[in-house]
C-alpha cells in the first residue's frame, strides 16, 4: 500500500454496527452475571425460620410424671447460608407434664439477656443468674422488679404417639412481644 494512499473517514453505519455490538456485549455479559449473582445469595434468603419448625426432642416417657420440668437439648438439620449440618445442638428446652396429657415447652434462654435458666432444686422454679429473675414452671415472672420484658418464651408442643414435637425457635431478646429472631 502506497503510504501516500488516503484512508477513508469511518462510515455511520460503521458507528452504528459498532454501538450495537457494543450494547449487546453489554447485555450479553450483564444479564447472566446478574443472574449467577442471584443464585448465588439465594440460600441469604431462604435463611430464616421464622414460624420455627417441629424438632422431635423426647420420648413421652423420658418426662416425668409428677410435672418437674426436665431439660431435654434440641437437635436437628442447621442450615446457615451455604453451610448443612446435619444432627446438631440449635437450642434447649424444659418439657413438663401439666394435667391429663398436656406437655408444656419453655425455651432455657432468659428473654432479658439471653443467659441460661436453671431449674432450682426446689424443683418449683426457675432462676436466671445473670439478673436474678425467677418464673415459675409455666413460665411467668415471679421476682418483684425483674428486668425481664416477659416471662419465658413458650413453645407449641405436640405429643405423636410416643414422642414430644416442639416447634422450636428462637425469640428476640429484650423486648416485651414474642418476635421471632
Amino acid at each position: 500500500m502506497d503510504p501516500m494512499t488516503k484512508v477513508p473517514a469511518p462510515a455511520r453505519r460503521n458507528f452504528l454496527k459498532e454501538a450495537l455490538a457494543g450494547v449487546l456485549g453489554f447485555v450479553i455479559t450483564v444479564i447472566p452475571g446478574l443472574a449467577g449473582l442471584a443464585v448465588f445469595l439465594d440460600p441469604l434468603k431462604r435463611q430464616g425460620n421464622a414460624g420455627g419448625r417441629l424438632v422431635r426432642v423426647a420420648s413421652l416417657g423420658a418426662i416425668p410424671a409428677d410435672g418437674t420440668p426436665a431439660k431435654f437439648a434440641v437437635v436437628a438439620e442447621k442450615i446457615d447460608a451455604w453451610n448443612k449440618f446435619s444432627e446438631i445442638p440449635i437450642g434447649a428446652v424444659y418439657l413438663r407434664r401439666a394435667g391429663a396429657g398436656k406437655i408444656v415447652a419453655l425455651n432455657v434462654i432468659c428473654p432479658h439477656a439471653g443467659c441460661f435458666v436453671t431449674l432450682q432444686k426446689s424443683g418449683k422454679d426457675f432462676l436466671c443468674p445473670c439478673h436474678d429473675s425467677k418464673f415459675d414452671l409455666d413460665g411467668a415472672i415471679t421476682s418483684p422488679g425483674s428486668p425481664s420484658p416477659r416471662g419465658l418464651d413458650t413453645m407449641e408442643v405436640e405429643v405423636r404417639q410416643d414422642e414430644v414435637w416442639v416447634r422450636f425457635q428462637s425469640f428476640q431478646r429484650g423486648k416485651k412481644d414474642k418476635v421471632p429472631s
